[in-house]
């Protein structure tokens, strides 16, 4: 695993031990980056359910200034800041461990916005429409963001969520990318 373009192109990251998490592939990663992108002049990403932090990480070194990583699970954490000093971008992230509907919350409170947003949860355990319609209620993504959802191919998303809509879904194998924004920039 490694980060394929941009500033720190080429530099490996490290992968979170065990079995319970799903590492994004290079091939479906480089895919989602040309959907959303592939480079971004700015802006502020969340990455949800952060596992190593690899989507995260891969925007930053394509552009976005700042990004938050979630995750719950303890060594992921640890492994996202390893994998964030790795890429020397300590003093462009926060990294916290919690779940996604409690981290929702806290940002909330916070009153941020973002550009770019990443949902990869366990394909198990999915609650993806409610996710996108917490974004929606909390206003989250700013005008012109995007909201991108990793989620198995067996799993179809609604074309619209909330006030978003989807702009774009590709299937690589098993699985699906479905890229969200709002409803009024999607049709401009």
């Amino acid at each position: 695993m490694r980060i394929i373009s941009g500033e720190k192109k080429g530099i490996h990251l490290k992968a979170v031990p065990g079995m319970n998490t799903r590492p994004t592939t290079d091939k479906v990663k480089e895919a989602i980056f040309n959907m959303i992108g592939p480079y971004f002049d700015g802006g502020r990403g969340l990455d949800l359910f952060a596992g190593s932090g690899s989507l995260g990480l891969e925007a930053m070194s394509r552009g976005l200034e700042h990004v938050i990583f979630v995750d719950r699970d303890r060594q992921a954490i640890g492994t996202i800041k390893d994998n964030i000093e790795r890429c020397g971008y300590s003093d462009y992230s926060e990294v916290f461990r919690n779940d996604a509907e409690r981290a929702l919350k806290a940002i909330t409170k916070r009153g941020l916005e973002f550009t770019t947003i990443f949902l990869d949860p366990p394909y198990k355990k999915q609650k993806l429409i409610e996710l996108i319609e917490k974004i929606d209620q909390d206003k989250l993504l700013a005008a012109g963001g995007v909201i991108m959802c990793e989620h198995s191919s067996d799993t179809r998303l609604p074309e619209k969520a909330g006030s978003f809509s989807c702009l774009k879904s590709e299937a690589y194998g098993g699985t699906l990318i479905t890229i969200y924004t709002h409803a009024a920039a999607e049709e401009e």
